[in-house]
């Protein structure tokens, strides 16, 4: 989820370990079955930290450097491994969808790539999807509703 957020695999990581040491050292008292949601908030926070420190980056080097191009691309880590090895051309066509994947989700927006990601991958109810982007039950409803619809016309030809 960092990675699809950022497009950058290293600052993901530097997302995801920031989140686990601040859930370790503020909420280590808490019941272990609490730990899963708090971590997501904690990562979804950073996520939007990162977001606004990178857009502010961003207007400060357009400042500086008006005639330069940003050069901001996707990144091209594999975000899902196999147990088996499969075949070269089944590796290939798996590479290209799960290619096709992430570029469609880095191409919604913000708060419907969040939406999609909490309640589609990571499973969270709506109730919960709402806490944790700190909106209300019918913006999570209507975010994910028009990330499915993208996501679904985007890759039609697909299935």
């Amino acid at each position: 989820m960092a990675e699809l957020a950022t497009g950058n695999p290293d600052e993901a990581l530097d997302i995801v370990q920031d989140a686990m040491l601040n859930l370790v050292e503020k909420y280590a008292h808490k019941h272990p079955n609490d730990w899963r949601f708090l971590f997501f908030k904690i990562v979804q926070n950073r996520i939007t930290d990162w977001h606004r420190r990178h857009q502010i980056r961003s207007v400060i080097a357009r400042i500086m450097h008006p005639f330069e191009s940003s050069g901001d691309d996707i990144a091209e880590a594999s975000v899902f491994s196999s147990q088996t090895d499969p075949e070269p051309d089944t590796q290939l066509d798996i590479d290209l969808k799960m290619n096709e994947l992430k570029l469609a989700l880095s191409r919604l927006p913000f708060r419907q790539r969040q939406a999609f990601l909490l309640r589609a991958v990571e499973g969270f109810s709506v109730q919960e999807t709402a806490t944790l982007m700190t909106c209300s039950d019918g913006s999570v409803k209507t975010h994910y509703s028009r990330a499915m619809n993208t996501l679904r016309d985007q890759l039609e030809r697909f299935a």
